[in-house]
């Protein structure tokens, strides 16, 4: 919520308790034929029909109908072709970016928040297009296949294609889901000894990579440029065994004078499984004119910075320049309300990809041993803590005793969830800001000096040890 005397309103919390008509009824017809996948299809028995006419059902009175329907009734009988593969993928997305479209746009109305309008994809270049047919079988053979059917024979299928899809920057989108996808096939193989199955992901995954196999839907986004005052409101920070990401939040001012908006700025590396916490700023510093811009709470001039319609900044230091300083906390009472927020690409809109950027302050907290809620003007709001990450100065405790947030809401089992960013709270009488993002271009905090010391023993350690293996 942000005081109407600064130019904001009260966000409407009570909205997004308020049931969504039809969503459990599309959730349930994804998870019907996410049980099917399980099984897999080359041998269907009659639940798995049941689960495929499910989600034809759910889609019977869309342009899909006719084609899904013909492909569930072709699966149920074991003759399913590639093309009805794709058309129940197509399905399943759709079905998923139902949900996605219904609940942001309860969150554009909690917020009061305006949209932009969408924007054509540029077309994707077609060639290469035995390439995408062999992708294709091989996801076809999963799914004959099913999650408990794997084998290390079935997934090696995917490595010759993506081998052949990598060098080429038109499928590396594709090459890297199938990648990704396969190691972990291969790491739970064979499937039949699993107990538990990530039955949600690998559909998401399968179903995914199946449509980027159609000639020209993998159409990259449209590309402009962006020219005027960059106002970060915090950092969301992704770390896997592998890579590390940093994805700024922020509002920006274009210089000619039209509306804010909100856009993200994204900035990745790889990294070895023993680097963790405050050791992963010291791989992302490489991009600091971003992140030291987050850390002292400045704002960034940019000058024909390239972003997509989807409200991406593409970054590059060389269309960036230090700003003046800018209070995260001033841009989310005064500017976030009014900033437009971005479209999303029609591959892009799953209920799991909703980040969206509030701020609320006067709540009251509520614990217990297992949940912290917000209690905003009533109506409660789940925050979740588990998400703030252990590189910086914000921790749950802090969060508990805040009395102004910068966070992300997202949908999460079943219900909107609060991810904090930032949160004012009250040290010696005086309000004090706690950013998770803190330290990431580096800190004079006691702590944060400390724990960066430890880090950077442990990366000087793995680069001597690099070097040695590159000398021999």
């Amino acid at each position: 919520m942000v005081p109407a005397d600064q130019g904001g309103g009260v966000m409407r919390a009570d909205l997004l308790a308020e049931p969504v008509a039809g969503l459990e009824e599309a959730l349930d017809a994804v998870e019907a034929f996410d049980r099917v996948l399980v099984s897999g299809l080359l041998r269907p028995q009659p639940a798995q029909a049941a689960g495929l006419a499910e989600l034809a059902g759910a889609v019977a009175g869309s342009p899909l109908a006719s084609r899904v329907a013909e492909a569930a009734e072709k699966a149920a009988a074991g003759t399913a072709g590639e093309d009805h593969f794709v058309a129940l993928a197509a399905a399943r997305v759709a079905l998923l970016g139902s949900v996605h479209d219904a609940l942001t746009s309860q969150l554009d109305e909690a917020t009061g928040r305006p949209r932009g309008e969408e924007a054509a994809p540029a077309p994707a270049e077609r060639h290469a297009v035995n390439l995408l047919a062999a992708a294709r079988s091989w996801l076809c053979d999963l799914a004959r296949a099913g999650w408990q059917g794997i084998d290390h024979d079935v997934v090696s299928g995917a490595a010759q294609v993506v081998s052949a899809m990598l060098p080429d920057p038109a499928f590396r989108r594709l090459a890297t889901v199938l990648d990704g996808f396969a190691a972990e096939l291969a790491a739970s193989c064979p499937g039949a000894s699993l107990d538990q199955v990530p039955v949600r992901r690998w559909a998401d995954l399968w179903s995914r990579a199946a449509l980027l196999t159609v000639p020209g839907a993998a159409g990259v986004p449209a590309i402009g440029t962006a020219t005027g005052r960059l106002l970060p409101l915090g950092v969301d920070l992704h770390e896997h065994a592998t890579a590390a990401q940093a994805q700024v939040h922020a509002v920006f001012e274009p210089a000619d004078g039209t509306a804010p908006r909100l856009v993200r700025a994204t900035v990745s590396a790889p990294k070895p499984d023993t680097v963790v916490g405050v050791g992963v700023w010291q791989l992302l510093r490489p991009h600091m004119s971003l992140l030291t811009a987050v850390s002292e709470g400045r704002s960034v001039d940019l000058v024909d910075m390239p972003i997509t319609a989807e409200g991406d900044l593409l970054w590059s230091d060389e269309h960036a320049r230090p700003g003046e300083p800018a209070d995260p906390f001033a841009t989310a009472r005064v500017a976030l309300p009014t900033a437009v927020a971005p479209v999303t690409a029609p591959l892009d809109r799953h209920p799991a990809r909703i980040a969206v950027p509030v701020f609320l302050e006067g709540y009251e907290v509520h614990t217990d041993d297992e949940s912290l809620t917000f209690a905003v003007a009533g109506h409660a709001l789940a925050v979740d803590t588990d998400r703030v990450p252990t590189a910086g100065p914000l921790t749950p405790e802090a969060v508990a005793a805040s009395h102004a947030c910068i966070g992300l809401v997202r949908w999460d089992a079943g219900a909107f969830r609060l991810q904090p960013l930032a949160v004012e709270t009250t040290a010696r009488k005086k309000t004090v800001a706690v950013h998770a993002g803190a330290w990431a271009g580096g800190t004079k905090d006691k702590a944060g000096v400390k724990a960066e010391k430890a880090a950077t023993d442990a990366v000087a350690v793995l680069r001597e040890r690099a070097g040695r293996l590159l000398r021999k």
